[in-house]
């Protein structure tokens, strides 16, 4: 059975027709051969698995890539596959690593400078939505560990114990850059007054 066949168009799926198994339930119909709880799984994770690879890459087509990509490593690892934590964890690695394969990847096809210039000042003005520019700017200022762990806590929804495997780091350091990150966005003119509410 080709993994390809998996995969369906969001678009041609009736509303009404929304798995609401349980994670668990569906990787256990998938490890019995059931295709559609697959279909289910990549219908509710894809969106946050593009969007997360598109943090990474800062490119739409390479965002899609690796989402394919990570749907593809995860179709492999059945019939036999047991969730040890939410899936946004296990998936987590896998976005990251395809995400930033690909990028180097795209970065080494790159004949000049100017070109590669070109694509991250592209990159950088589409991945700030119209209005969260001066956000945007304080968030570019965290290093990239504080930024990422503060991205997976409050967009991605992510417990300090998930993040921390997902990231495959202490609980420790995951409370220290989180403490960090929010100190500095505590102290900086344009985001303090989010901490003074």
């Amino acid at each position: 059975m080709l993994a390809e066949s998996y995969f369906v168009d969001a678009h041609t799926e009736p509303k009404s027709a929304i798995d609401t198994r349980t994670d668990l339930q569906l990787i256990a119909a998938i490890n019995g051969g059931d295709s559609r709880a697959f279909e289910a799984l990549y219908l509710r994770y894809r969106d946050w698995a593009c969007i997360l690879a598109y943090r990474f890459t800062g490119d739409n087509d390479l965002a899609l890539d690796v989402l394919q990509e990570t749907f593809l490593y995860f179709l492999k690892k059945f019939p036999g596959f047991v969730l040890t934590a939410q899936l946004k964890t296990f998936l987590y690695p896998v976005v990251k690593n395809l995400s930033i394969a690909a990028r180097r990847k795209t970065q080494r096809h790159q004949s000049t400078e100017t070109e590669l210039a070109a694509l991250e000042n592209t990159a950088a003005a589409e991945a700030a939505p119209a209005g969260s520019g001066e956000l945007a700017l304080v968030l570019a200022n965290l290093s990239t560990e504080q930024r990422e762990v503060l991205l997976l806590r409050f967009v991605d929804g992510l417990s300090l114990n998930e993040i921390a495997e997902a990231m495959e780091i202490p609980l420790g350091t995951v409370k220290s850059r989180l403490h960090n990150a929010l100190a500095f966005l505590r102290e900086d003119p344009r985001t303090k007054s989010f901490f003074d509410r």
